[in-house]
């Protein structure tokens, strides 16, 4: 009996549960530089929600943004990066995060809080490299579905990513970024995110703009539009005025919802060098995402 309740509960998951309470994702990028063609970026993400998310309110990629669900997740990545002359390394995040939404009578309050350590395994006789990053925020949503968010980010060692970024953003801005608080250590954030139905059709759209101010600043701006619930197309730009090489990248998007449980997709970044033509850069990244 329990094998068949099992079972059924993974059956009732794959073909359309219109609520969650766990999200696991994974991520790979395939990372092509002018002088080498074989680096990667594997990433695997669980988030766990506090409450039950209802995913039949829109598009199904924002049910917990629009349900506004408090969260715990852990993440982890890995990247095997090889470009001559500048670095030949192996790459270890972990993270961990924590947001909440809490009704007030005047508007919703957001927190989070983050924490990301850094290993990064030098191949070229190099000293190995270690960094920690800690991130938090305040916010509010102060109109249906759109959040505005001010944060601090430390990160006493240069090379500390934020493993969650690099899950939401991909490896290309995630390292834009890193360059760039690098250079002072401690960074000023701002956000902002937005999902909105079109009137009188079954699409919405959806923006997020964030920025990064330290000793140099760091910029970004997405937006999707969700064709129907399930499917969506979107496109990205970044722009990181601290970055040693690679300044500004933009992307595209696409993911579909294979049932309210599964989705997959994919994405494009293209990065151009500024003063060394051996880190023009594309990455081409899968992911796929399993609700229960």
């Amino acid at each position: 009996m329990k094998k068949l309740g099992l079972a059924s509960a993974l059956l009732l998951a794959m073909t359309g549960a219109q609520a969650y309470q766990v999200e696991v994702q994974g991520q790979s990028e395939y990372i092509d530089n002018t002088v080498n063609s074989k680096n990667f970026t594997g990433a695997v993400q669980g988030t766990y929600y506090f409450k039950n998310v209802d995913s039949s309110k829109g598009p199904l990629a924002e049910a917990a943004f629009l349900n506004q669900a408090s969260n715990a997740s852990l993440a982890y990545n890995y990247g095997e990066y090889d470009v001559n002359g500048i670095a030949d390394q192996n790459t270890h995040t972990i993270g961990a995060k924590a947001e909440a939404y809490v009704p007030t009578k005047y508007v919703p309050v957001y927190a989070s809080a983050s924490y990301s350590n850094t290993i990064i395994d030098n191949k070229d006789h190099k000293a190995d490299d270690h960094g920690d990053r800690f991130s938090v925020e305040l916010g509010a949503v102060v109109a249906p579905n759109f959040l505005v968010a001010l944060g601090y980010t430390s990160a006493p060692n240069q090379v500390a990513y934020d493993a969650f970024g690099i899950l939401a953003n991909g490896v290309a801005q995630a390292a834009q970024e890193q360059q760039t608080i690098g250079k002072d250590q401690d960074a000023i954030t701002a956000r902002t995110k937005y999902v909105g139905a079109i009137d009188g059709t079954n699409m919405a759209i959806g923006f997020e703009t964030n920025a990064l101010f330290a000793e140099k600043n760091a910029y970004g701006l997405k937006t999707d539009l969700y064709i129907n619930p399930a499917l969506s197309v979107g496109a990205s730009y970044a722009q990181a005025n601290g970055a040693v090489n690679n300044k500004e990248a933009w992307g595209v998007n696409a993911n579909y919802f294979i049932t309210p449980a599964v989705a997959v997709g994919v994405d494009y970044v293209n990065v151009n060098a500024t003063n060394n033509a051996k880190t023009d850069t594309q990455t081409v990244g899968v992911n796929a995402k399993f609700r229960f």
